[in-house]
């Protein structure tokens, strides 16, 4: 059984057994299919939608779909991950926040965030100066600012602890 979680709000049970699909334990009336022009093609009950692959995202198991032009965004759970939540050990949460670190000597030129800040994966943290270059260093995961170890204006090397996040 998988359960997919639509747009973090509705959350389904869906089985495929010989070819015989459910949701929630009702029996449903589902075909799926891929079409040569990249289109999905659902037929649901009877009805008939189109859909597009937005995005897929295989680290976190999610995928972004547009049906009939309106977004969702699906939270796939396997039977492993459900018992591995069951068991309190959900890998999502399980992710551990590294602090950022220099990936080169540069120069610190603006901190963008500040201590007790949540941030999502990819917001800007800070902008480093390095060979004549701003590069913006990005939160590789959903947090919060611990603490700030970046001064503006002054040099780091690579490797120094710039940012640590909770």
């Amino acid at each position: 059984m998988l359960q997919a979680t639509v747009n973090n709000k509705k959350t389904f049970a869906i089985t495929n057994e010989d070819g015989q699909w459910q949701i929630d334990d009702k029996p449903a009336n589902l075909d799926i299919q891929m079409q040569p022009n990249g289109l999905i093609s659902i037929l649901y009950n009877n009805q008939s939608y189109t859909a597009t692959v937005e995005k897929i995202d295989t680290k976190n198991k999610e995928l972004t779909v547009k049906i009939d032009g309106q977004p969702y965004t699906l939270a796939i759970k396997e039977p492993i991950d459900q018992l591995l939540s069951s068991m309190g050990m959900d890998l999502k949460a399980m992710q551990k926040a590294e602090p950022v670190k220099a990936p080169m000597p540069g120069m610190i030129l603006k901190v963008l965030v500040e201590p007790g800040q949540q941030i999502s994966k990819g917001d800007g943290l800070l902008i480093l100066e390095a060979m004549k270059m701003e590069n913006v260093l990005k939160a590789s995961i959903d947090a919060t600012v611990k603490s700030i170890k970046a001064i503006e204006r002054t040099a780091v090397e690579k490797g120094a602890i710039l940012i640590e996040l909770e």
